[in-house]
């Protein structure tokens, strides 16, 4: 007979009790198009811009989804003053230019996961964000999601004892296509900014935040190895990567653009293991057995689809309440996640055209000091901005305080919605024509 455990009550808010916010999406592809579709099935947030260099492209989304203004330059979005933050939807290649062109607007940015091609783009853009005083977060969805807080939580609680191994895997089986964003050097193509990132993240929250050694003694990966195969177009086709941290456990993970793999997870310690059935990274059924095998409980999500929704909303209430990044998505952890993957990259002989190089810092050394202005703004905890280059009556400062005075008498500045009264059911419980303003623009 099963045994039952019952610790950690559904905690996630429902997306659609975060405050609203104004979005713009920049690059109008199929991630777009997910990310939008869910903000308008789970969410009260509102999409008011979409730039593309292609306007027939903004054009052909803003009518799909009732989008009230399209754009045919990203310069053009970034000056809309209804825009309260950005999304990052283009390939990785794209990134930081553009979620760095958002950021010096003086907006807040969502960028698409994964956040940059290196560490170096990475730590470029987040002091960045720092200095201007604006919300950046890397759109790793999965960090949000019901079910991860529900990992999170039996890692808080103990259940498991200490843990040892981590076991995650992402594969499928892309047809080859040259100019497809998976197979394209230039667009930073391959297995593991696209598919690999997901097991990366997950190995990174289960085995703990990235510390200097230094400072605690301790780093959260003291070593990555990985072996892999380049795709016909020289991008990297499959990489296997074992990841140890200070304490001793080990990640084992694997991304193939080649076949189709369980896309499974699991966290084993020395009391009890953590199944997560695929796909993982999206909402998915949780298992706790014991050393004996014995199902312990079981966790079933309330929703299974528009799990994008969840994201946008801990952006939302973030910037709602002033605070420069998400606890749930760390930046410092981003870039902690970057230098791994740079270090994957090192072994499998991987380069991508154009990224935008910095000195090469091992994934488990203390990261470099910020500068004076950054350190000073990063406990910041205010939606205008304290100081701008421009000085207290430049472009910028009118900006953020123009948004700031429109956030507050909408109701959006100060408002903190409690948890909704129905959390997400724990372990052992299963959930049941608009006008457009067309814009001409470069192409």
């Amino acid at each position: 007979m099963t045994r039952r455990v019952r610790c950690c009550p559904g905690r996630t808010p429902f997306p659609r009790d975060a405050p609203v916010i104004n979005w713009g999406v920049i690059a109008p592809g199929g991630i777009a198009a997910s990310f939008v579709e869910a903000l308008r099935a789970h969410t009260a947030q509102r999409v008011v811009a979409v730039g593309s260099r292609d306007l027939r492209r903004a054009r052909a989304f803003a009518d799909r989804f009732g989008i009230p203004a399209s754009y045919g330059s990203y310069a053009e979005l970034l000056e809309d003053p209804e825009v309260d933050i950005v999304y990052v939807a283009s390939p990785h290649s794209g990134h930081f230019e553009q979620a760095l062109q958002a950021i010096e607007a003086g907006r807040h940015v969502l960028v698409e996961k994964a956040f940059t091609r290196n560490a170096g783009e990475a730590e470029r853009l987040i002091a960045a964000a720092r200095e201007r005083g604006v919300f950046l977060m890397e759109a790793m969805w999965t960090r949000f999601l019901p079910h991860i807080d529900v990992v999170r939580q039996v890692l808080e609680a103990g259940l498991l004892g200490e843990v040892h191994t981590v076991i995650a895997d992402h594969g499928l089986p892309a047809k080859p296509d040259p100019p497809h964003r998976l197979f394209a050097p230039e667009l930073a193509g391959g297995a593991l900014l696209d598919l690999g990132i997901y097991p990366v993240s997950f190995a990174s929250m289960v085995l703990g935040p990235f510390t200097s050694v230094a400072a605690t003694g301790t780093k959260a990966f003291t070593s990555v190895a990985a072996t892999g195969t380049k795709a016909f177009t020289g991008v990297d086709g499959q990489a296997s990567v074992v990841i140890t941290n200070a304490a001793g456990a080990h990640a084992v993970l694997n991304t193939t653009l080649f076949a189709r793999t369980p896309t499974t997870a699991s966290i084993a310690g020395t009391r009890a293991r953590l199944e997560i059935e695929g796909d993982f990274y999206a909402p998915a059924t949780i298992r706790l057995v014991s050393r004996e095998a014995e199902v312990l409980d079981s966790h079933v999500p309330a929703q299974r689809g528009g799990g994008l929704c969840y994201e946008a909303a801990e952006a939302a209430r973030c910037i709602a309440a002033g605070r420069l990044e998400s606890d749930l998505m760390p930046l410092e952890e981003t870039l902690r996640i970057m230098r791994a993957l740079d270090e994957i990259r090192g072994d499998l002989g991987i380069t991508y055209p154009g990224e935008h190089q910095a000195p090469p810092t091992p994934c488990g050394a203390e990261p470099r000091p910020l500068s004076s202005a950054a350190r000073s703004l990063r406990g910041a905890r205010t939606l205008h901005v304290l100081q701008s280059s421009s000085g207290p009556q430049g472009p910028l400062h009118r900006w953020h305080r123009t948004h700031q005075l429109r956030l507050l008498a909408a109701g959006r500045g100060t408002r903190r919605r409690p948890p909704s009264a129905e959390p997400e059911p724990f372990l052992g419980q299963a959930g049941s024509g608009r006008r457009h303003r067309h814009h001409g623009g470069r192409p």
